[in-house]
């Protein structure tokens, strides 16, 4: 089982998927379009407390966490 987790500002929420069912793997895609394209930055887990930005889907990713944009003033 896969997981994307979106972190916002009131946590985060987790959304598993089955990366061998087709149509949670186009779901879980989807996703990751919708929030890369909204600013969210892409990240899988490659370590113990070590994380890579991805810039495109990775079906095989076992967790990916999604952060949202900073916005400073």
């Amino acid at each position: 089982m896969a997981i994307q987790i979106v972190m916002d500002r009131t946590g985060d929420s987790r959304h598993p998927f089955n990366p061998r069912d087709a149509r949670e793997l186009a779901k879980a895609e989807q996703r990751f379009r919708e929030l890369t394209n909204a600013g969210f930055t892409a990240a899988v887990r490659t370590g113990p407390g070590q994380v890579s930005q991805i810039r495109s889907f990775a079906p095989n990713a076992e967790e990916t966490v999604f952060f949202p944009r900073l916005v400073g003033g």
